[in-house]
């Protein structure tokens, strides 16, 4: 019996889950969390095979979380939940120790596959295309002229797409300060003064 923990800040979200594996008879859903703090509180007493955690809830993320659970209960095994396929996380959930890494939008049977593959010991996450240190597209050539960083190129995806800086800090896992000094960067290299013309060099470069 695969011994589960739900982590999410969304009670529909959890009631979904519950009913998707309430008919596995090798799986068993003891507890759940709606944050990272009451998870912690919850494992002093309890010990899951395997914790389906929330990327992003109040209080204490599942970033955060994981970091927490890696020092204190480095047996139990992490599948992160989240929105989004940005490479960025996915790759800090690997770093900081997470068995697996699923999308919300993922179907019934690719869930109970990775469950059972990491209660296993194998890792799960999406295949992700890497490029080579020197493979750059037409777009990180043309930002490199200007000493842009891959954060920073990240930001200015975010600005493109019309996000605020509170939109992309909770996207990007960063704070609100983190981003608008990024955003002040980014201007100061390209020697730009304001957002409309930021957005307008982001339009006109095709970025």
């Amino acid at each position: 019996m695969i011994e589960l923990i739900i982590a999410d800040d969304h009670t529909l979200f959890i009631d979904g889950l519950r009913s998707l594996l309430k008919d596995e008879k090798d799986m068993h859903v003891m507890d759940i969390a709606n944050d990272g703090k009451e998870l912690l509180s919850i494992l002093s007493s309890v010990s899951p095979d395997i914790i389906l955690l929330d990327i992003n809830m109040p209080l204490l993320n599942g970033l955060d979380t994981t970091k927490y659970i890696r020092q204190i209960y480095p047996q139990v095994k992490i599948i992160m939940l989240s929105t989004y396929n940005d490479e960025h996380l996915i790759e800090r959930s690997k770093e900081l120790g997470a068995n697996g890494y699923l999308l919300k939008t993922t179907g019934k049977e690719e869930l109970l596959q990775t469950i059972r593959l990491v209660s296993q010991g194998q890792a799960c996450f999406p295949y992700r295309f890497l490029k080579t240190a020197d493979a750059f597209d037409e777009t990180d050539n043309f930002l490199k002229q200007f000493n842009i960083t891959n954060r920073e190129k990240e930001v200015l995806q975010h600005i493109k797409a019309g996000f605020t800086n509170q939109q992309i800090a909770e996207k990007l896992f960063l704070s609100v300060y983190t981003v608008e000094t990024h955003r002040k960067n980014i201007m100061h290299k390209l020697q730009i003064n304001t957002p409309a013309l930021l957005m307008k060099f982001i339009i006109e470069n095709r970025l």
